[in-house]
């Protein structure tokens, strides 16, 4: 059946598991993909039967499928290719998720035998977790937690798409710890960490579920408010630098204080996000020359 053997190679080593049964379901090939999976080699299951407490393939109820329900059993009886997801025993005892392809084998139009090709679905899973921590790598601040500047960046073109095609307003606000430089260099780096880290806290805790706040780099934040006008603007901004205030991180016997200062603005329809934000960096600007611990609009 498998006389041609550059067709046998690329099927031995293919990443999938791929097996070989004849019209009695006895086993007459077992690719490394297989043993892979399953962790029997080939030489334990060669000349058996899939049924022999093999893959012993249960139903996500727990069914078992050896005899009644096997798409493998029903592609050698009728030869329609099935999909299906069942999971099978691997050799160790537990249980694998996987996804099932049987196709019949045909000589002279009869049913010879059948092939399954599976893939391990829980590999899958595992990757798109992994996925989705890179993203979050690539997206968040890992210090903060907070989302990094590039997030931010996108969040903002997301804001004015729909500014310019909805007229939903929006606010920015520049945020910046007053004298953190001293800070550092009083306490050190380790405490200016966690400084930061109970800033990004405060800042996680307050802002609506609407609203995004990242960290723009240092001890700088950038704060996105939709649906404002300048009075709520204020208001929200305001918000945020009366808990900061208020807030602390302990340092031995003594608990450490810091405030903010920030500059905050509406966005308009002549902006860009670098306009945006060089306004709101100048009313920072404004809120630290007038003393520090303040929020400047406009």
């Amino acid at each position: 059946m498998l006389n041609n053997e550059l067709y046998k190679d690329i099927i031995e080593n293919l990443y999938d598991g791929i097996y070989f049964v004849d019209i009695d379901r006895k086993i007459i090939f077992w690719n490394k993909g297989a043993e892979r999976i399953t962790g029997f080699l080939e030489t334990e299951v060669m000349g058996r039967h899939c049924y022999d407490n093999i893959l012993n393939h249960v139903d996500k109820n727990g069914c078992h499928l050896c005899w009644d329900g096997c798409p493998l059993k029903a592609t050698n009886d009728d030869g329609v290719t099935r999909e299906t997801s069942v999971f099978l025993n691997h050799k160790e005892g537990y249980r694998i998720p996987v996804s099932v392809r049987s196709v019949a084998i045909m000589s002279d139009e009869k049913i010879i035998g059948s092939i399954e090709v599976f893939r391990d679905d829980s590999e899958r899973s595992e990757i798109m977790k992994n996925l989705d921590e890179f993203q979050k790598l690539a997206l968040n601040d890992q210090l903060t937690g907070l989302p990094n500047r590039r997030y931010i960046e996108t969040f903002l073109s997301s804001k004015i798409n729909e500014f310019m095609t909805l007229g939903i307003k929006f606010g920015v606000a520049f945020i910046d710890i007053d004298k953190f430089k001293n800070f550092n260099d009083t306490y050190g780096h380790e405490a200016g960490d966690e400084v930061l880290k109970m800033v990004a806290n405060t800042y996680k805790n307050i802002v609506r579920n609407t609203d995004l706040i990242g960290r723009w780099g240092g001890e700088e934040f950038i704060a996105v408010f939709a649906g404002v006008n300048e009075e709520n603007l204020f208001e929200l901004a305001e918000k945020i630098r009366i808990m900061v205030e208020a807030s602390s991180v302990r340092n031995g016997e003594n608990e450490l204080k810091v405030t903010i200062s920030s500059g905050a603005t509406l966005f308009e329809e002549t902006d860009t996000i670098d306009s945006v934000i060089e306004r709101a960096d100048e009313l920072l600007y404004a809120s630290k020359s007038n003393g520090r611990n303040k929020v400047t609009v406009g």
